[in-house]
């Protein structure tokens, strides 16, 4: 299965799931700059900017590693400065998450924070040299 539209995967996902992710979509696009980008990887919305920053991963698409649910994850979550401690550490050592079961459990505003850090974050990678 090959996933390369948003079509594509608002399609194959249950609309519990569509809802969640459009929502997290939305607040990733309007709270990181316009540096990075947004695009279809391991078949499901990531976004990068030097690197990569946050992945949102049903669990309608097979491999994300949850059986139920949204993972809204961050590719360096263990270089984060997680205050609130609002992140899952799980077993993986970098990428840290939140699952989201309902579109009601979404707070856009610890989201945000996050996001903005992972921009720092993200700032002190250096740049891709293009050829």
């Amino acid at each position: 299965m090959k996933i390369e539209t948003y079509l594509d995967l608002f399609a194959m996902l249950p609309e519990d799931e569509r809802i969640i992710v459009d929502v997290l979509r939305e607040i990733v696009r309007e709270a990181l700059p316009p540096n990075c980008k947004e695009k279809i990887s391991y078949n499901v919305p990531y976004f990068y900017g030097n690197k990569g920053i946050c992945i949102i991963w049903p669990s309608a698409i097979p491999r994300g590693g949850i059986k139920k649910g949204i993972l809204f994850g961050f590719w360096y979550g263990n270089q984060l400065n997680d205050i609130d401690n609002f992140l899952t550490h799980g077993t993986n050592k970098q990428v840290f998450y939140k699952i989201y079961q309902s579109p009601e459990e979404i707070d856009d505003q610890p989201i945000r924070k996050l996001l903005a850090e992972a921009v720092r974050v993200d700032n002190t990678f250096k740049k891709k040299k293009i050829k």
